[in-house]
């Protein structure tokens, strides 16, 4: 080769080199030795599974959990059925867990249609027909068009909110969940974060009858608090009132037992105690800075050594149960607190007198949901239907029993079941530190906790569900890929259709 052919090709690849987007360049460096993931939730197991689809299938990635895969989605059982006792139910357009259930093989099942009560202590302010039109007359007589346009604004935040598979499936992601809703919505949705549900709702035009009447009761059913969370988890808590919401036939924490399997993540089962920064040399003779993991077994202490940290458990002052050690700035727990809802299972008939149907009675609701009142000890009580549908019914069960899911701030006493149920013969309890206690302006966790620990629940302080979850652990899996990559022209891009007219 001369020497000018030589040197023709060596400004040919350093103009080449220029003109590459950022991070388009061959990668800079190897891929990480180890990932640990903390936290087998739904958040948690989403994160593996879509780490392990950016990383490659060579990385090792580690699940630490002290309790059961799962998390909050867990579920009770009661005269051989069980039921779900955490999160429950999934929306239409929750894409990322109609995937999860596709690829992994599990199947759905339809949510029953319950004919639906709202009580305000004294008597049902409204009660649903059978009647599809009588509903509609109904609503019209007492609340005007607000129904009808409650639906167009759901939808209206929804349609912006979808934006964000078109941003992931492009491997687009977010410094902070803040960006992150901004690029979405705008500060439409931002400003959500800073004011109540009912502020927000009387700023758009609706009737303080129906905020009180339809939006407190759905706030108080979904998340135990009424129109004083924030605007944008309640208008997440209004789309749970559309028609189509399924769950996972069989129990919803089959997603996450589903996700760690396809991960092929290996689970540790133990308690994660302290976190903390340590240099080591590298491969190429240098050093690297690697994080400490020290956890609890049932054999006794350990700790192993990891490239990425995933946390995906509440960070939140008496929760928490991690100590960061030495870091700058310092990595701490977070003040706010976690909102507690007691779910009470029941086996039995429920009192129609307690509700003021007076005797003979023909009580036909399987949902009761309650405005807010000082005096009422439960937020909603409904009949549930076992995660598993059964063959056939059983000729052994007696007619008229149910079991009953009954949510309430404190656990019931017996004089409250006693109140509730005209007879029961099962009782069985879960309390959950369920969702955030909402109490906007909301300052949100960061995503970004240190260099390269992350941070997916943070995201439950916009509004808690399982596909938020699922969101935020893609969020955290390919900004963790990008920034060890270097690839910072894929986080915190708003101008998504522009950036992908030019790449396509």
């Amino acid at each position: 080769m001369r020497l000018s052919d030589g040197l023709s090709l060596t400004l040919l690849y350093g103009l080449i080199l220029c003109t590459l987007p950022a991070g388009a360049s061959e990668e800079p460096r190897h891929p990480p030795s180890r990932i640990a993931v903390i936290g087998a939730g739904i958040g948690g197991t989403s994160a593996a599974y879509f780490l392990r689809q950016k990383f490659g299938k060579n990385v090792p990635i580690d699940m630490f959990e002290k309790g059961a895969v799962g998390g909050r989605l867990a579920t009770v059982e009661m005269k051989g059925d069980e039921y779900e006792a955490g999160g429950s139910v999934i929306h239409p357009l929750n894409l990322h867990m109609k995937t999860f259930v596709k690829e992994l093989g599990l199947s759905s099942r339809p949510q029953s249609g319950n004919l639906v009560g709202i009580y305000n202590g004294e008597e049902f302010v409204f009660r649903e027909s059978d009647w599809f039109l009588i509903n509609i007359i109904k609503l019209l007589w007492y609340y005007g068009l607000n129904f009808l346009r409650m639906y167009m604004w759901v939808e209206d935040v929804l349609e912006k909110f979808m934006r964000i598979y078109r941003y992931q499936t492009f491997d687009y992601c977010f410094s902070s969940t803040e960006t992150l809703l901004h690029a979405l919505g705008g500060n439409d949705f931002t400003e959500k974060l800073n004011m109540t549900i009912d502020e927000t709702m009387q700023k758009a035009g609706f009737s303080q009858m129906f905020i009180d009447e339809i939006v407190a009761p759905a706030m108080r059913a979904n998340y135990g608090q009424g129109v004083r969370v924030n605007g944008f988890v309640g208008a997440v808590s209004l789309a749970g009132t559309d028609s189509g919401l399924w769950a996972v036939e069989g129990g919803n924490k089959l997603v996450c037992s589903g996700l760690l399997y396809a991960s092929k993540a290996q689970l540790i089962q133990g308690t994660v105690t302290f976190v903390q920064e340590k240099t080591r040399p590298s491969r190429t003779g240098g050093t690297v800075k690697l994080f400490e993991v020290s956890y609890e077994t049932a054999t006794g202490p350990r700790l192993d050594l990891y490239d990425i940290l995933i946390i995906a458990t509440p960070l939140n002052k008496g929760i928490s149960n991690i100590t960061f050690l030495g870091f700058s700035p310092p990595i701490e727990t977070f003040s706010k607190s976690y909102h507690q809802t007691v779910a009470t299972f029941v086996h039995g008939r429920i009192n129609a007198s307690f509700f003021g149907c007076s005797e003979p009675c023909h009580f036909e609701l399987s949902e009761i949901i309650t405005t807010d009142n000082p005096k009422l000890f439960i937020s909603s009580v409904g009949a549930v239907s076992p995660v598993k549908a059964a063959a056939k019914p059983s000729a052994t069960k007696p007619a008229g029993l149910k079991v009953w899911k009954v949510f309430s701030p404190e656990p019931l006493r017996e004089d409250q079941l006693r109140l509730l149920f005209e007879s029961y013969d099962t009782v069985s309890v879960k309390t959950w530190l369920a969702y955030p206690s909402y109490n906007p302006p909301e300052k949100l966790p960061p995503v970004i906790l240190h260099d390269r620990i992350y941070y997916i629940n943070g995201i439950e302080w916009a509004a808690s569900a399982m596909e938020m979850s699922a969101i935020s652990a893609k969020n955290v899996a390919l900004l963790s890929y990008h920034h060890w990559y270097g690839k910072d022209g894929h986080i915190d891009q708003e101008d998504l259709t522009e950036r992908l007219k030019s790449e396509l």
